[in-house]
């Protein structure tokens, strides 16, 4: 199996992009990591497109081909795959991506992630993203995405002692990070009694805990390591991709206080990597609501099981903690356009193992790790991504 490096990255502003269609996020985030990798369009073999629901959000199937077409690929007839996992479609596209030049099945790949969810209400909004969770057995009965993750959230409280304080410092610390990305929807710090005096969404959920709806894309264009060399000086190594699956109803799980999925792909890729979980300096994980922040840090052996809550409010995630955690901001802060989250996942990761993150940069990273979740942790992807040798 050939070892595989990123080259180049791209990603639009993240947030409400009135001035900007589907298809133009794709372009400009897909050309601005063409110019990063120093590749020419004639070059690429093959391209991986994340989107959840664009048939949905904008009344458009048949990604792959529309991003392919207007990108100018379309003469070239090259193979253009969309890939769908739910909040973890960007980060599949990245694993396909991944896989297709492992295998030797191709040398230079691009992979997109994007999604324009702001052109439908707020309610459609919702029903569009419950249905990464069990129609027939969940949603057909009201339970609706927030009051799942509410759910997960009571349970942990009863039975870790995590507390409302706990849930707003991850909250108060992804804004604090997203106020030092330029490319974050969000780009304002928080206080803890923002979070807690914010509307109510499904208890002890509210508005602040939640990641926005945004609009958004990114990408990344990936080749051999033996090939990298050609066109940077400092390529980025995905030292390990693993995937893993779940019951997709959270009440045929043993437990709703952990992500069992995250726990098995994170084995996989510690053991791919050959690292553990100590060895890792910079983490972007799935925080589409602070809880899920908690059961991660957790679920991937950065903190034992219950002291996730802990852990964050001693500020033991931050740019200067044990483990820095969400550098970008996270879904929370950062923004969520459900596609484009686990490409831009790996764009900041790069952009810190290559110390190019400006003002939230983490001292000498050499490490990083990507958890993106599709669901209420159904679909589990993590990469483990280090500076290429």
């Amino acid at each position: 199996m050939r070892r595989v490096a990123i080259i180049g990255t791209g990603m639009t502003e993240f947030g409400e992009l009135w001035d900007l269609s589907f298809r133009d996020m794709g372009i400009l985030a897909g050309f601005e990591a063409l110019h990063d990798a120093n590749v020419t369009s004639e070059k690429i073999d093959a391209m991986f497109v994340g989107n959840m629901s664009a048939g949905r959000f904008i009344d458009q199937e048949h990604v792959g081909a529309l991003i392919a077409d207007y990108a100018g690929l379309a003469k070239t007839h090259i193979p253009s795959t969309r890939v769908e996992a739910g909040g973890a479609s960007g980060s599949l596209a990245i694993r396909q991506g991944f896989l297709s030049i492992a295998s030797g099945m191709h040398d230079i790949v691009v992979v997109g992630g994007a999604e324009k969810m702001t052109d439908v209400g707020d309610d459609e909004v919702m029903n569009i993203q419950s249905a990464a969770a069990d129609q027939e057995w969940e949603t057909v009965f009201g339970a609706t995405y927030p009051s799942l993750f509410a759910l997960m959230a009571h349970r942990h409280m009863h039975e870790y002692g995590t507390t409302r304080e706990m849930m707003s410092s991850v909250a108060v610390k992804n804004h604090k990070h997203g106020s030092l990305n330029p490319k974050a929807q969000f780009k304002r710090e928080i206080r803890p009694e923002d979070v807690e005096r914010s509307p109510p969404v499904s208890l002890p959920i509210r508005t602040l805990d939640c990641a926005p709806i945004s609009d958004g894309a990114a990408a990344v264009v990936m080749c051999p390591l033996d090939m990298a060399k050609n066109f940077t000086d400092r390529p980025i190594e995905i030292i390990a991709s693993a995937q893993a699956s779940d019951t997709l109803a959270l009440n045929q799980r043993k437990s709703i206080t952990e992500m069992a999925a995250t726990r098995v792909a994170a084995k996989r890729a510690y053991e791919m990597a050959k690292i553990q979980p100590k060895d890792v300096d910079v983490a972007e994980v799935h925080d589409n609501f602070t809880i899920t922040e908690i059961m991660a840090i957790e679920d991937l052996g950065f903190f034992e099981k219950g002291h996730g809550g802990r852990a964050s409010l001693e500020g033991k995630t931050g740019l200067q903690g044990e483990i820095a955690v969400n550098t970008s901001g996270g879904l929370k802060s950062r923004g969520d356009p459900i596609g484009a989250t686990g490409v831009a996942q790996i764009v900041e990761l790069v952009q810190q193992l290559r110390g190019k993150a400006d003002k939230r940069q983490v001292p000498d990273a050499k490490i990083g790790l990507a958890q993106n979740v599709g669901g209420t942790g159904a679909t589990v992807i993590i990469h483990v991504l280090g500076v290429g040798r």
